[in-house]
């Protein structure tokens, strides 16, 4: 342990000291200060006889007197399976009333890249309950699936539904003993957004296979950085040796880069696009492949980022930069949140990139592949047709194109729509499926196989319409 009374210069959450030995990057500090408090921080630039060190708790108190110990050793995570049920602060302090955890193993927060030719290709369907993420962009165990959100709208009760529903429904049936745990990271949220967090958690029963990190929005920037980071190693601890599928919800991703931008700034490096620092790319993309399956191991870890797109801009560096790391997005929309259809999920901009592997006999059903690419189709349709309805009227519309606008309406009515309590299963979703395609002309089922429309297609339905219609 080397102990200094050297600090040169405070700079926001920056604190600059001089050092006569070689000190570690990421290397852990303790900062004494004259009051006798201990803050802790993390060296953040090494360089010949000067380092820069982020203090967690802020830099408030610390001045040129402070002692400044480097304690050789990276910042770890206490890891144990005791976690789940627990609460802890964004360095990973219980904040629930508990007692002191107990670790089994404490495991560098920076984690051990996957070797590529140990990855196992993801392809086992994992159920979230909600229609519009299960039947149109299915998400798949070991993906990284984020969802872009804007400003004011209902993302945090869309991650509140997935991590209280999620289930990995191949493994119920199989009964192989993996157990299904969400590791949830809020970063930089509000007080009353923390508390509807644990007030759902609590009251739906959710915490008990949670492990929660909260940073708050008066937390330290710079302990925003560590938050997502304990949060994914206690994933792979989960996954990777007690052989859990984990589901990891990072909410919200902007604010973490808001901090990048904000220690950049106070480091004075040279900006990025829009402020941002050029490695900011490098950095998400250390989260985001933390998400996976190895082979030879039970277990998985899912991630589920969530980002609110400034100024709903989806060509912002923070949205652009994630879609080019992760496997597709679910995007969320402000006109069908006008609407009140819950969750307001546009399934049109949407993409699970992994979905095909992820769905059809023996994952799902044989027909998801089929259904969900004609719903597609024909809401795509749909849309097309409302904006020509605002030019020449409904009226001058044929039968065909009336069906497909009724179809348009339905499908975000009665299959977007169904409230954040509600747990579809994926036959259930598929049936819902079934009965909006069944108000359309069967020969307008053109992306369906002939043998699945003659097992679910509803004749009796448009029969009584075209009855109806003759009368």
């Amino acid at each position: 342990m080397k102990e200094y009374q050297t600090i040169t210069e405070i700079s926001g959450p920056l604190v600059f000291a001089e050092v006569d030995e070689p000190v570690g990057y990421d290397e852990i500090v303790e900062i004494e200060t004259e009051d006798g408090r201990t803050l802790r921080g993390q060296v953040l630039e090494s360089s010949e006889g000067i380092v820069s060190i982020q203090v967690f708790e802020g830099t408030g108190g610390i001045d040129r007197n402070a002692s400044v110990r480097f304690l050789g050793e990276t910042m770890k995570m206490p890891v144990t399976e005791d976690l789940l049920g627990r609460v802890l602060d964004g360095s990973g302090n219980p904040i629930d009333g508990g007692p002191e955890i107990v670790p089994d193993d404490r495991q560098d927060i920076v984690g051990k890249a996957i070797n590529p030719y140990s990855r196992e290709y993801p392809e086992e369907f994992i159920q979230t309950g909600v229609s519009a993420i299960d039947g149109m962009n299915t998400l798949v165990r070991g993906q990284k699936l984020p969802i872009f959100s804007g400003s004011g709208l209902p993302h945090n009760e869309l991650a509140l539904q997935i991590a209280r529903q999620a289930t990995v429904p191949e493994e119920d049936e199989e009964g192989d003993g993996s157990e299904f745990a969400v590791i949830f990271g809020a970063m930089g949220i509000t007080a009353e957004e923390a508390n509807e967090f644990m007030d759902d958690f609590e009251r739906t029963g959710a915490l008990e296979r949670s492990v929660v990190f909260m940073n708050l929005a008066d937390d330290p920037a710079v302990e925003r950085q560590v938050t997502p980071r304990l949060a994914l190693t206690t994933a792979e601890y989960l996954a990777f040796e007690k052989d859990y599928h984990v589901l990891v919800i990072l909410t919200d991703m902007t604010n973490y880069c808001e901090a990048l931008r904000e220690i950049g700034a106070a480091r004075e490096e040279v900006p990025g696009r829009r402020g941002y620092p050029g490695y900011m790319y490098t950095d998400l993309a250390q989260l985001y492949e933390r998400a996976g399956r190895i082979e030879g191991k039970e277990g998985s870890v899912t991630q589920i980022p969530i980002l609110t797109m400034p100024g709903d801009d989806d060509t912002h560096p923070i949205p652009d930069l994630t879609g080019y790391i992760t496997e597709g997005q679910i995007m969320m929309d402000r006109d069908l949140n006008s609407q009140g259809i819950e969750p307001p999920v546009n399934v049109l901009p949407s993409l699970s990139r992994l979905m095909d592997d992820g769905i059809g006999e023996g994952l799902t059903r044989e027909d998801h592949g089929d259904v969900s690419d004609q719903m597609y189709a024909a809401y795509a349709e749909g849309e097309d047709l409302r904006d020509l309805v605002n030019i020449v009227g409904r009226e001058a519309l044929s039968e065909r194109d009336n069906k497909f606008l009724d179809f348009a309406d339905r499908f975000e009515e009665e299959f977007v729509q169904q409230g954040y309590d509600t747990n579809r299963s994926i036959d259930e979703t598929l049936e819902i499926g079934w009965d909006l395609l069944s108000d359309l002309p069967k020969e307008a089922l053109n992306r369906v196989d002939e043998e699945l429309i003659a097992e679910h297609y509803r004749e009796d339905e448009s029969e009584a319409a075209e009855v109806t219609a003759d009368d």
